[in-house]
């Protein structure tokens, strides 16, 4: 299973990577905030386990109850969400006021909601390793995308399956070419957002057609011969881009009055 090495480096990793091309907008607040939640976050309640089996009795009873409520990718978010958001905060205000750690424009610490978004970043962020590399590859998330593809035998390819895909496919590449084209008018950050758009409509509809085909229609066919297409989209929009969201929304603004400092 991931410990602590393979969480931080990831975590870590990826914030330094959102600050190098955000410009510090994703300020070693932002990394440090969401790397030691990425890390510790959801196996506080594991450590509280292991601290309550030391005491034995009710305190084993609390410490197993209290690592499965937060060992979860929302749960932990919602139990110590606010908390936990406050006390980074304050954190972040003690590191800038005493010039122990940089920020944008050298005093500007994390707000209570910017910690939050770290924090649930972090959270699903956690299980994002936890779900691939936990229990011999056989966690029930993962057990679950494998079971949106077709093992039974060589995947039959029927021509609509065949059709609707490419349709889709089609779509998705002739509409970012069409939004993106070099006469629009359109800004490129509103391209970026039209885009985006675009990939989570076709998504929606590509997840739909692979759900019917799996648990509509019966007996089950094959979504996408034998790909594991549903799967793969839903874990990689909860546990991938979901907190590489999170976090870009809690990046600093870009324009940002150095005398103004956050509470």
């Amino acid at each position: 299973m991931p410990g602590p090495g393979a969480h931080m480096m990831y975590a870590m990793g990826s914030s330094l990577a959102l600050t190098t091309v955000s410009n510090g907008r994703f300020s070693p607040h932002h990394t440090l905030t969401y790397t030691i939640n990425a890390f510790f976050g959801p196996d506080i309640g594991s450590f509280s386990e292991w601290l309550g089996s030391l005491f034995g009795g009710p305190a084993d009873a609390v410490g197993s109850a209290m690592a499965t409520l937060i060992h979860h990718p929302l749960f932990y978010v919602v139990i110590l969400g606010l908390p936990l958001c406050v006390l980074y905060s304050r954190v972040s205000s003690y590191l800038v006021h005493n010039h122990l750690l940089d920020s944008v424009s050298r005093q500007v610490p994390l707000t209570r909601m910017q910690c939050f978004l770290l924090i649930s970043a972090a959270s699903f962020t956690h299980f994002f390793l936890d779900h691939l590399f936990e229990e011999n590859g056989k966690t029930t998330t993962y057990t679950w995308i494998l079971s949106t593809g077709w093992w039974e035998s060589r995947a039959p390819n029927y021509p609509d399956a065949v059709i609707v895909v490419s349709i889709l496919c089609a779509s998705l590449i002739g509409g970012f070419f069409y939004l993106n084209r070099a006469n629009a008018t359109n800004s490129i950050k509103n391209k970026s957002y039209q885009s985006m758009l675009l990939i989570l409509s076709v998504a929606s509809l590509y997840c739909l057609w692979c759900a019917i085909q799996i648990y509509w229609i019966s007996p089950r066919r094959p979504a996408v011969g034998e790909e594991a297409d549903l799967g793969v989209l839903v874990f990689l929009a909860v546990y991938f881009f979901l907190p590489y969201g999170l976090c870009i929304m809690s990046m600093h603004p870009k324009e940002l009055d150095s005398n103004q400092i956050p509470l």
